[in-house]
């Protein structure tokens, strides 16, 4: 026997099995629809009995196993349903020779045959026949089940025919030696009257009648039968059978055991008669069950006589004498070569068997024997079918990554070389079963959180045999999202030339095929989700980790809420770039609420959604924005150019200027309504940021009613508005400024003073020159002023509904000092209500200034000259000094 049937499972044992073949030309769907019909009727309650008989079918099965028959009777092809296509009578009489052609393949086995005949009517079609059954057609079929019943009922009859023929057996000296067909030329020319011939032949015909007790549904029966062939055929070292009858015993102890059986389909067999429970009502007065007594047992025959044996049997085995029994056979088989089949058989329904116990490792030990196992040449499709098998059974157990090695070679398998079309759409689909054995998902979401999971190295092993097969296929769509996932969730692990290699790859097949963000729907139901690069090239600030130019182009936000216009952004990172920052802008349609939940891109010709949810490190799964009715929109430049921002405040732009103390200088602003909405209200005002400096008058000073008449100010149109910015601050309390003279001196805030001139004319040796730099740094502190400029508008939609915007223009000023009053005295005038101010004032700055008072004389002071000023001051009250505290400061003119 050379051909193993992979799907076995202890509880086959009591089973006969039926074939169901097409014969003719018969449309394969029509088959297949018949086929599942007929192998409905798994299981039949035998009429008047209380046993069941199970039904095994196959639609195909090669006539050399039904040789071994007589080994093992659940092999044996007792039963044949034919299916055929016939229209007219004249195709009658071929059709009926075809059937008792197709007969003869099984016919020394055959219990009983039945051919069903669909598209034939008339006198033929009327005929009243047991073994032939007329349908008009494929769709009007009705009984067909209840003719398979009868069919089986009628195998039973033959089946129990033969049971008690063979349990009855009183032939004496010519009881028959069971062969299997590589022992026949072997058993040539042998001593049959020897002792040692005659117990193998009763050894053998006991394991025979257990088999067929076993499938007659007397389990009790068939165990007493094995138990006692067991010791007849150890004792002639019959290691074949013996190993049959140890597995026969197995079976039977399963099927006691697990009367759902172990093949692991639900709902495929219905616990029957079989149960410890059951076995005493079939032993009944008059019950033609036969146990075999080993009492009874002669040297050339088989007694009936059961009436001491049934106590004295050891019946079913233990759930762990099961396992045992079950090596013994597989040793036993293992020391003959023709026998693998039956040896690989026997392996596969221990490990189901050790499934259900739940002993994986031992399961696992029987797997192993099972690969090792030497079955001849075998074809391509049954290489296939063994690798597909082992995969399944270590899934079964639980060992997945094994399963999955398994099934990936027998993916490999069905593309190997010897195969003249090979099988790409098989290959394929076994590679895809193959991913949970590996840890591995199509779904990138599965990627986003947490540590990897499973040997990266496998994993891409195995995502580029997909996206090869796939391409095999002709489906470039798959090829691109398999290597698009690729390319997301294993970059970590790609070495710099592999990261070169993988990208260049799919920008080849994004070339003849772009990716998208469709789910892509598998043949089989399987849906691939989208790939998102999330991590190429771009999170928030764009990065290129590949050693190639990217190119990014579409990029824009994702939104949900009022319509959105996302404005499109493009640019290329050179390779190894590093940070890049890029802006997403848009512009919203209509006013409510906006929610911005990603981004999306077009990476190496894959479109990609990125939501934030997605993105690694980001908490939040999108942005909300309040999107407010329309408002004008001013564009606001200044005469002065722009500056950088002052460093505390959020402005629209700022603007920076130098005065000297005591200056003023206008600054024109100008807005333009830039938007499409009409300007209808505006509001300025200012805050004074420096506030340590003491600030006399006011800073910023404006006037908006020339403005405001321009109101209200239509799209394109623009307004300027003047701004004086003045600066007076009080440079006198710095002590560094004030410098001591001998003759004429006063206090001045609790310092005497002196005159810088008179020490240019008459230097002090401690003193350095007021002409020199480092007088004049003395002199030169500068002092900083800031402001900021908010414009409060409005108009439109949003002006209806309270809404508004603001514009702020930072200003920043840097304020020098420009003279100093170094000596303040007063002499007596000729009117006691007057006297005279006397003022040393020197000029600390670079230009040539001129000092002016009301009824006074101009002064003229040169960069860095001293002079004393006169000035007739008319009080009310007898003072002979001014303190300096009440000169504040004046107003300088700059000479060209």
């Amino acid at each position: 026997m050379s051909v193993p049937d992979y799907m076995q499972c202890a509880e086959d044992h009591q089973t006969v099995l039926v074939v169901v073949q097409p014969m003719g030309i018969v449309p394969e769907d029509q088959f297949f629809r018949i086929y599942k019909r007929i192998s409905s009727v798994s299981q039949v309650s035998i009429r008047d009995s209380q046993r069941v008989l199970f039904i095994r079918y196959r639609h195909h099965y090669p006539p050399e196993n039904n040789e071994w028959g007589d080994f093992q009777t659940h092999r044996k092809v007792v039963g044949l349903i034919s299916v055929t296509s016939c229209n007219t009578a004249k195709e009658w009489p071929q059709t009926s020779d075809r059937f008792h052609g197709q007969k003869e393949v099984f016919g020394s086995t055959l219990y009983d045959s039945r051919l069903l005949v669909f598209g034939l009517q008339g006198e033929v079609a009327e005929q009243q026949r047991t073994d032939v059954a007329f349908y008009p057609s494929y769709d009007d079929c009705p009984d067909v089940e209840k003719r398979v019943e009868d069919f089986v009922e009628s195998i039973f009859i033959v089946l129990e025919s033969k049971r008690l023929d063979r349990a009855t057996d009183k032939s004496g000296d010519k009881l028959q030696l069971l062969c299997v067909p590589f022992e026949k030329k072997d058993f040539v020319g042998l001593d049959t009257d020897s002792r040692h011939y005659k117990k193998r032949c009763q050894g053998r015909m006991r394991k025979h009648v257990g088999d067929l007790c076993l499938q007659a549904g007397m389990l009790q029966d068939a165990l007493v039968h094995y138990h006692m062939a067991v010791e007849l055929l150890r004792s002639v070292n019959d290691f074949l059978w013996l190993g049959a009858a140890l597995e026969g015993l197995c079976s039977a102890s399963v099927i006691f055991h697990y009367p759902g059986g172990t093949s692991g389909k639900s709902g495929a067999r219905k616990p029957g008669v079989s149960s410890a429970a059951d076995a005493g009502k079939r032993h009944r007065p008059g019950a033609q069950e036969v146990l075999i007594d080993p009492g009874a047992l002669t040297t050339n025959a088989i007694s009936a006589d059961t009436s001491t044996e049934i106590g004295r049997a050891k019946n079913c085995l233990s759930q762990e004498d099961i396992i045992e029994k079950y090596k013994e056979a597989i040793s036993n088989y293992g020391k003959y070569k023709s026998a693998g089949v039956i040896e690989l058989e026997a392996c596969i329904k221990a490990v189901r068997v050790l499934a259900i116990q739940k002993r994986a490792m031992e399961a696992s030990e029987f797997l192993q024997n099972a690969v090792y196992i030497n079955l001849g040449q075998l074809s391509e499709e049954e290489k296939i079918q063994r690798y597909s098998v082992l995969s399944e059974l270590y899934e079964l157990i639980g060992f997945h990554r094994k399963s999955a090695f398994f099934k990936r070679v027998a993916a490999m398998q069905c593309v190997a070389p010897t195969i003249p079309e090979p099988g790409w759409k098989a290959c394929y689909k076994l590679l895809l079963e193959t991913l949970p054995g590996y840890s591995l998902s199509l779904d990138p979401k599965d990627f986003s959180k947490g540590t990897h999971r499973g040997w990266a190295a496998v994993q891409l092993r195995l995502l580029h045999e997909l996206v090869y097969a796939s391409r095999r296929m002709g489906n470039p769509g798959l090829s691109v999202r398999h290597l698009s996932f690729l390319l997301q969730t294993m970059l970590d692990f790609l070495s710099d030339q592999e990261k070169k290699e993988v990208t260049q790859s799919l920008e080849n097949y994004t070339s003849k095929c772009p990716g998208g963000m469709e789910v892509i729907s598998l043949p089989d139901g399987l849906k691939l989700p989208p790939v998102p690069f999330t991590k190429l090239p771009i999170h928030y600030v764009l990065t290129t980790v590949l050693y190639i130019l990217c190119y990014c182009v579409h990029q824009g936000l994702l939104t949900s809420g009022v319509d959105f216009e996302s404005l499109p952004a493009a640019l290329s990172l050179p390779a190894e770039s590093g940070l890049y920052p890029v802006t997403l802008v848009g512009v919203p349609r209509t006013a409510g609420n906006i929610t911005i939940n990603g981004y999306h891109t077009s990476v190496f010709g894959v479109s990609s959604d990125c939501l934030l949810e997605g993105l690694v490190g980001v908490k939040s799964s999108g942005c909300m924005v309040e999107v407010v009715p329309s408002l004008p929109r001013l564009q606001l430049c200044t005469s002065l150019p722009r500056s950088a921002h002052l460093s505390s405040e959020d402005l629209s732009t700022s603007v920076s200027l130098q005065l000297f103390n005591g200056e003023t200088q206008q600054l024109t602003i100008t807005l333009e309504n830039i938007g499409t909405e009409m300007l209808n209200t505006l509001e300025l005002t200012s805050k004074t940021l420096s506030t340590k400096e003491k600030l006399f008058g006011e800073f910023l000073t404006w006037d908006l009613q020339d403005a405001l008449s321009h109101l209200p100010l239509k799209s394109g149109q623009s307004v300027s508005i003047p701004v004086n910015i003045s600066a007076k601050l009080d440079f006198s309390g710095q002590e560094n400024l004030l410098h001591d003279l001998n003759d004429d001196g006063i206090s001045v805030t609790g310092l005497p003073v002196s005159s810088p001139l008179r020490q240019v004319l008459k230097p002090r040796a401690e003193n350095k020159p007021v002409g020199t730099d480092a007088s004049k740094n003395e002199f030169n502190h500068v002092k900083t002023l800031e402001a900021v400029l908010t414009f409060k508008y409005s108009g439109g939609a949003g002006e209806v509904e309270g809404y508004y915007r603001e514009l702020s223009l930072g200003v920043r000023v840097d304020v020098e000092p420009s003279v100093f009053f170094t000596r303040v005295s007063t002499l007596p005038a000729t009117s006691t209500r007057q006297c005279h101010l006397l003022l040393d004032v020197f000029n600390s700055t670079e230009h040539e200034l001129t000092l002016s008072a009301k009824n006074n004389q101009d002064l003229v002071l040169h960069a860095s000259e001293c002079q004393r000023y006169m000035h007739t001051h008319t009080h009310t009250h007898s003072l002979t000094q001014t303190p300096p505290s009440s000169v504040r400061c004046i107003a300088v003119c700059l000479a060209d």
